[in-house]
């Protein structure tokens, strides 16, 4: 396995930290550790002796597959100095140069090199994403207070000289939210994309309907918010997104370089839908209960119910231009298929063995018509536990449920040459917090270092090389056991650092406690940045500390 190479000239370092000026030694001694702080860590990094000092006088030269790299160095330079570099057509002195690289290299679309001398910087890609997540590292390279919104009135940046050759261990690297059983506001959404930018994250998986609640309007079906929003007690209760915010936060994460993709979970964890409409159900009746999941499935037997969930992906696709639909899939519970007479015809017409089969069946029908739409569908990996009839040739599994079948999902989907997504309840679920609360009791829990070194989603290199079709990894935060929104920064930080880590960086993972001493040094950012980031350790914990937000309760 090709090791993280990381070379800092001691030597020239010493040298160029002995400034007769105190105060400039000091700003270049902070240059060069944030470098050595960098997260996702870089696959390659070189420091050198001098630093470069961005400042008003510092001219970008256009690209134009560099815009929405530049508009987010733009971007923040002005919220917190309050000016943007002029753009120039010329390659000078004192500037940042975007320029394409030759196709003989391996960085793929999201892979950079970046050259920092003290006469300007140097930013080569193949791709406008690889020349984003270039700026992402400049970014981190600057004084934390570039992360001001209000104005630092801080007018030069003292950024550490050196070269960083980087790219990306997964293709795929998301966040999910569960926005269905608890609604986050689409400001908080916002902010999120923001942080999931600076992390080189790129796919934010949005759950948008369960038993609890559906949470995106369809215009075709009313009910399923009218009623489908209101179903359970709680703060949550009514809230959902309409098709205009929907857009609002699509455009948002396009900026950010960030796929949205969103999740009608079926036939299963659908009791607010079928509580609005019932007349999809195998009896015709609504849920006796929404607040955990039940036998209460789409059936899988009637004609009509395939047309109201095509009419609803009509509208999702309409509304996402993602390449990837989430249909859900898990924890279906089919007592009620296996006393539906149209459930049974459907098996016994179709040659199907049993209800499992018809499962997988009304899988491929929704992921076939998707097809014809030109996406493609993500399953959890509960759709591929049992034998069965192959899976349409546009499915991805979502590798999720190692409490319960270990590596059974990614094995299967090996075996078969299916795509599978790798975040597994241990360690990816960040709901689960450091310490036991509520319902979640000692074995589901986990601290930053059982995250970075016991994560059985973290496949080694080796063995991605070896299964070929790992499209890549997520980490998922559920609301279930009233995660409201204010829980949820000091559930997901700091253990989503290492998760980040696992996603981005290709070599060999530093020591712990190395890798903690660099999250660490992400304090400062995350206090201006105003995450109220929880403990990463058991040991950090303090006795008047709580995973509760006291003023929010459940009514």
């Amino acid at each position: 396995m090709k090791k993280t190479h990381i070379i800092i000239a001691y030597f020239a370092l010493i040298i160029s930290l002995g400034f007769t000026n105190c105060s400039k030694s000091e700003h270049a001694q902070k240059a060069f550790e944030r470098a050595h702080n960098l997260l996702p860590s870089p696959e390659k990094l070189v420091l050198f002796k001098e630093v470069f000092i961005l400042n008003k006088q510092t001219r970008i030269a256009q690209h134009p597959k560099a815009v929405r790299a530049i508009d987010a160095l733009q971007h923040r330079l002005e919220t917190s100095s309050g000016y943007q570099l002029p753009i120039t057509e010329k390659h000078s002195n004192n500037n940042i140069i975007f320029k394409d690289l030759d196709n003989t290299n391996s960085l793929g679309n999201d892979g950079y090199k970046l050259i920092i001398t003290s006469k300007g910087i140097e930013i080569g890609a193949n791709h406008g994403n690889g020349f984003f997540y270039a700026v992402q590292t400049l970014l981190q390279l600057m004084d934390d207070r570039i992360w001001h919104d209000h104005g630092s009135e801080k007018r030069k940046w003292a950024i550490a000289t050196l070269e960083i050759q980087d790219r990306p261990k997964h293709q795929w690297r998301s966040l999910m939210f569960d926005s269905g059983r608890e609604y986050q506001s689409v400001e908080f959404i916002k902010s999120y994309l923001d942080r999931l930018a600076m992390l080189k994250m790129n796919v934010f998986h949005w759950h948008l309907t369960e038993g609890r609640g559906w949470r995106i309007e369809i215009k075709k079906y009313p009910k399923l918010t009218d009623i489908g929003a209101f179903v359970a007690e709680g703060p949550s209760k009514g809230k959902f997104y309409t098709q205009e915010e929907i857009r609002e936060v699509v455009a948002y994460a396009a900026k950010k370089n960030i796929e949205v993709v969103p999740e009608i979970d079926i036939p299963g964890h659908s009791e607010a839908a079928l509580s609005a409409y019932p007349e999809y159900t195998c009896f015709g009746q609504a849920p006796e209960s929404v607040m955990a999941f039940t036998s209460t499935l789409f059936c899988a037997g009637q004609e009509k119910t395939y047309q109201f969930l095509e009419d609803v992906f009509d509208e999702v696709c309409a509304l996402f231009p993602s390449q990837y639909i989430h249909i859900g899939g898990d924890e279906a519970p089919k007592a009620n298929w296996d006393k539906c007479v149209h459930c049974q015809n459907s098996i016994k017409q179709k040659g199907l063995k049993n209800s499992h089969e018809l499962q997988i069946d009304f899988t491929n029908r929704i992921a076939a018509y998707l097809k014809s739409k030109g996406r493609k569908a993500i399953c959890w990996g509960d759709v591929i536990h049992q034998e069965g009839p192959e899976l349409e040739d546009n499915v991805v599994v979502y590798w999720w449920n190692w409490r319960g079948h270990k590596d059974k999902a990614l094995k299967a989907a090996v075996k078969k040459n299916v795509p599978v997504i790798c975040g597994t309840n241990y360690y990816t679920y960040l709901n689960f917090p450091v310490t036991p609360w509520t319902s979640y009791k000692a074995n589901r829990t986990f601290d930053l270092k059982t995250a970075y070194e016991q994560n059985p989603s973290n496949l080694t290199e080796d063995k991605i090389m070896e299964y070929g079709n790992v499209l890549g990894m997520g980490t998922c935060l559920w609301t279930d056991w009233y995660v409201y929104q204010d829980m949820i920064d000091k559930r997901v930080f700091p253990r989503i650092y290492a998760l980040a880590e696992q996603m981005w960086h290709k070599g060999t993972a530093v020591p712990f406690d190395e890798f903690h001493q660099k999250v660490k040094a992400q304090y400062p950012k995350l206090k201006i940045l105003n995450v109220d980031y929880g403990p990463a350790m058991k040991e950090d914990i303090g006795p008047d500390f709580t995973w509760d937000q006291p003023e929010i309760t459940k009514n």
